[in-house]
């Protein structure tokens, strides 16, 4: 059987991540910001240059402002937040160059940006922003204590205050995988049918109307083929639910031995399946349909001696021809199934629009 397209409607699961992620790292981005004013004010605060320091605060607002609530961007992208993070540590950089360098008491605002990198960007960007800190960080000791930075006295203090940064950004990567990790697992429980491994009809909605949008942009077409399989109770009641379960299980593999990468499959429930194929005519459709139901209906399994197999009815839509609209899409396709059904069913029907109802001829009036 070939790979089902289960993964397809992972992007807008993503996306919603995404924009959690961003409006995080937005307001981190004010935080840093309303920390570095507070430092302004403080009494005791060591400030080399104060009209450096609150240029480079109004500098990295406007970027923020520009960047995140102009419209910039139509969706979010991880290298987006990616370069967010990186200007986060410009700008920390240049408020402790001028706020005492390795000894300025907003050193720790780092820590803000690596545990925020280590919860959306991953290990890989993480451990190169912490590089980045860290030579940052023994370029200012450099310039503060000389050659003696080198010395193991001197190193070892400053590693002493840098080792905790280390150690935070490990731990929170770790954790950030584990998160990530068990949260695809629910996701892919929740959206996959238990008994045969295809998305459900909550994971197909999200696909349908993807590839709806998808051709309201560009006008691509796209059929659904509604699939159900005959006589599935008379399975049951005769063998029991165990070989009922087998042979929805067997359809389900037919099907999907005869569909393309890019279709998808889900069950729609019971002992009916839906298939999604992108790219393809009412014509197209027609072929496909034809393969499948003539392959089910060549398949077969034993239980218990006896030889077990089925057919199945199909009902055909396609976008534009009959409908451009996804709930109006699965009604006619469902429409075209139940007229195989009622039809004799081991049968293929694409939706036509019923002919226009004829008035009756009125009685010829006597003379």
């Amino acid at each position: 059987m070939k790979k089902k397209n289960t993964a397809a409607y992972q992007p807008d699961i993503e996306q919603d991540e995404l924009r959690g992620f961003s409006r995080s790292i937005a307001e981190i981005e004010w935080l840093l910001l309303i920390l570095g004013l507070l430092y302004l004010f403080v009494p005791t605060a060591v400030i080399t240059d104060r009209g450096y320091v609150i240029g480079t605060m109004v500098g990295f607002a406007a970027f923020v402002v520009s960047f995140r609530y102009i419209n910039f961007y139509r969706s979010e992208t991880r290298w987006k937040l990616a370069l967010e993070t990186w200007a986060m540590i410009a700008f920390i950089s240049v408020l402790l160059w001028h706020t005492g360098k390795v000894e300025s008491p907003l050193f720790n605002l780092y820590l803000l940006v690596i545990i925020a990198c280590a919860l959306t960007l991953g290990k890989l960007v993480t451990l190169m922003e912490v590089a980045l800190i860290s030579c940052w960080y023994l370029f200012m000791g450099y310039s503060a204590y000389g050659t003696e930075v080198f010395s193991l006295q001197t190193f070892s203090e400053l590693m002493s205050t840098f080792g905790p940064f280390l150690l935070v950004a490990y731990l929170t990567t770790m954790l950030s995988a584990d998160m990530h990790h068990a949260k695809r697992r629910i996701v892919s429980i929740s959206e996959t049918d238990e008994l045969t491994g295809l998305p459900n009809m909550r994971a197909f909605k999200s696909l349908h109307e993807r590839e709806m949008k998808r051709y309201g942009r560009y006008g691509h077409p796209f059929s659904l083929m509604m699939i159900d399989t005959d006589g599935l109770k008379e399975v049951n009641d005769r063998y029991g639910h165990e070989a009922g379960n087998r042979l929805i299980i067997m359809v389900a593999n037919t099907i999907g031995e005869r569909m393309r990468d890019a279709d998808t499959l889900a069950r729609y429930g019971g002992d009916e399946f839906v298939l999604l194929l992108p790219e393809t005519s009412t014509g197209q459709v027609l072929d496909v349909a034809e393969r499948i139901r003539t392959a089910v209906e060549n398949c077969s399994f034993d239980e218990r001696g006896a030889r077990v197999s089925t057919t199945v009815s199909i009902g055909i839509a396609t976008c534009p021809d009959d409908a451009i609209n996804t709930h109006e899409l699965m009604d006619k396709a469902d429409a075209a199934l139940y007229q195989s059904k009622n039809g004799g069913r081991n049968r293929t029907t694409a939706w036509r629009k019923p002919p226009p109802l004829q008035a009756p001829e009125r009685p010829a009036s006597a003379a």
